[in-house]
């Protein structure tokens, strides 16, 4: 009989026993436990039509159809839950734990497997890790404008000990309008939301946690609500560096990716830029001048940024002046920052304005 574990049993046990997800893969493309495996009991045609046929004739004539449609297949799920789980122990799971992963763990018992179960299925997973985001947490924002390298600073942060979460990182996304430039394809807010609870399940709550200064949105991929107020709210470290540092950054980062993805980054902010000014662009990736690309979109950036970092308490953002691009004495200074913080140490900006370039 397989043994039905609550969210945070199962959780713990996934560390190290893989995760059979019997959703049909379009359920399964949309957001899944990070880390799991899917192994459908239906495709998508098949969930329809026995979705279709309970609404129409009832379940058991539901039930006897999908025995009907799933029948041909139990080999093919004992061979595919073999490779995933060679020491023959796995978790499975479905919406809402019922008849699709209790068959599913029924036929691997019956295969000589040892099957845990998620009780109320994916859907207790995700009623689970929503509200955990409201947990507080000492946050602590990593501001800068864009090119200041602030990805690279967290990871020098982690490199030294702090609590380090990478939002960009999860979310395959810059944030800007080039931001999807040589990354991943985005995963959906939900997905999004489950791999950052992978991160948050563990944190302290007692220690900082550093994480990047964000819109709401990271390209298509939305900051939890309660995260979000909880950043916006957190004092800023907010490192100045100088613009031709910031270019020179860009420039590598980018120059190095398709020309007609920067062609199309830059039409897309069109409008913000001004005809003058985009036309000014253009012509300068015409000529591979990405020095000139990277001057004229900051303006745009530049702008928008400090006039979001505007909103926010004037008191809690905190002025960190680097002379270059050096992640790594960066995360030296703002460790050393972190600990005064609390006792009226370093500068204040009480207006925005002051960090105008």
């Amino acid at each position: 009989m397989p043994q039905s574990l609550p969210v945070v049993e199962f959780l713990e046990k996934a560390r190290s026993t893989p995760v059979i997800d019997v959703r049909s893969p379009a359920e399964f493309l949309q957001a899944h436990v990070p880390g799991a495996f899917n192994v459908p009991l239906f495709s998508n045609e098949e969930r329809a039509q026995v979705g279709t046929c309970y609404k129409q004739l009832g379940r058991d004539e539901a039930v006897l159809l999908g025995l009907e449609l799933v029948g041909p297949k139990l080999a093919d799920f004992v061979r595919a839950a073999r490779s995933i789980a060679p020491k023959k122990e796995v978790l499975v799971h479905c919406w809402r734990g019922g008849m699709r992963s209790g068959s599913f763990a029924w036929l691997l018992e019956t295969a000589g497997f040892s099957v845990s179960t998620l009780q109320g299925g994916y859907k207790s997973y995700r009623n689970h890790l929503v509200p955990s985001f409201s947990v507080p947490q000492n946050i602590i924002i990593l501001g800068g404008k864009t090119g200041s390298g602030k990805t690279d600073i967290l990871k020098e942060l982690k490199n030294l000990g702090e609590q380090v979460i990478d939002l960009e990182g999860i979310a395959h996304h810059k944030g800007s309008s080039f931001g999807a430039i040589g990354q991943a394809p985005q995963p959906s807010s939900e997905q999004f939301e489950n791999e950052l609870y992978t991160y948050f399940k563990d944190l302290d709550p007692t220690f900082p946690l550093w994480l990047e200064d964000e819109s709401r949105n990271v390209g298509t991929c939305s900051i939890p609500p309660a995260l979000w107020v909880q950043m916006r709210r957190s004092p800023v470290a907010f490192v100045e560096m100088p613009k031709s540092e910031r270019i020179a950054r860009l420039v590598r980062e980018y120059a190095c990716h398709d020309p007609s993805l920067l062609f199309q980054a830059t039409d897309r902010i069109k409008k913000r830029l001004g005809g003058q000014h985009h036309q000014a662009a253009i012509e300068a990736l015409n000529v591979g001048d990405y020095a000139q690309v990277a001057d004229i979109t900051l303006v745009y950036y530049d702008k928008a940024y400090l006039h979001g970092l505007s909103e926010r308490d004037a008191e809690k953002v905190h002025l960190i002046e680097v002379p270059s691009d050096s992640p790594e004495e960066t995360a030296v200074r703002l460790i050393e920052w972190r600990k005064t913080l609390g006792e009226d140490r370093g500068l204040v900006v009480s207006d925005a304005a002051a960090l105008s370039p």
